[in-house]
């Protein structure tokens, strides 16, 4: 009896959290990085998110929790989720640097590089590029059919040919001053336009 759409669908929704948890497991038992006792800050949100957020390196609060987007950042990004009527539950973030090192150049490339088994896991339809380091490390992955991305903020690019990009100011660095915070709406409200030209499934 063949399948379900359904019964397909929550296959491969099973097997992306199990490839997720592998990966846990994996960056969680690395010593390349000189992180010492300090767990590594992993991604959290839909494990077959359409949107996937990236900036570069953790702040303070996410080292402390081991979650990307945790505190201030997540805060402000759920707002504007919000304001853009945007699923959180389509939502995906992670960080580059997984390794919460004194300074992200200690990081090993190679672990660095791991986000491209996050992207191949979770098969965004775009990642949110947030700020000049994060582009830099995806303009560096061995993504197939990559296309490298510009530093034009605010416009739809096209990373692969199944995934858009969008790049975006850092939004550690746009939440205290009130220039800083429109520049990141100004280019992040992009993401809600083309939430709403999104086919339906």
């Amino acid at each position: 009896m063949p399948a379900t759409d359904d019964e397909i669908r929550e296959k491969y929704l099973e097997r992306a959290i199990r490839e997720l948890n592998r990966l846990t497991q994996e960056l969680q038992e690395c010593r390349e990085c000189p992180r010492g006792q300090l767990l590594p800050v992993l991604g959290s949100g839909h494990p077959q998110a359409d949107i996937l957020m990236v900036k570069h390196a953790p702040r303070p609060s996410e080292i402390e929790e081991g979650v990307a987007f945790y505190g201030r950042s997540g805060t402000a990004l759920m707002k504007s989720l919000k304001r853009l009527d945007i699923d959180p539950l389509a939502v995906y973030g992670t960080v580059c640097v997984k390794c919460p090192v004194l300074d992200p150049v200690m990081a090993d490339p190679a672990c660095v590089h791991r986000l491209v088994e996050e992207l191949t896991i979770v098969a965004p339809r775009i990642v949110v590029v947030m700020g000049p380091e994060a582009l830099a490390v995806l303009n560096d992955l061995d993504l197939p059919a990559r296309h490298d991305l510009t530093d034009t903020v605010g416009t739809i690019q096209r990373l692969t040919p199944a995934i858009d990009a969008l790049y975006v100011p850092n939004i550690d660095d746009s939440l205290d001053e009130e220039g800083a915070k429109r520049r990141f709406w100004n280019a992040f409200r992009v993401l809600g336009q083309w939430w709403e030209e999104l086919p339906p499934y």
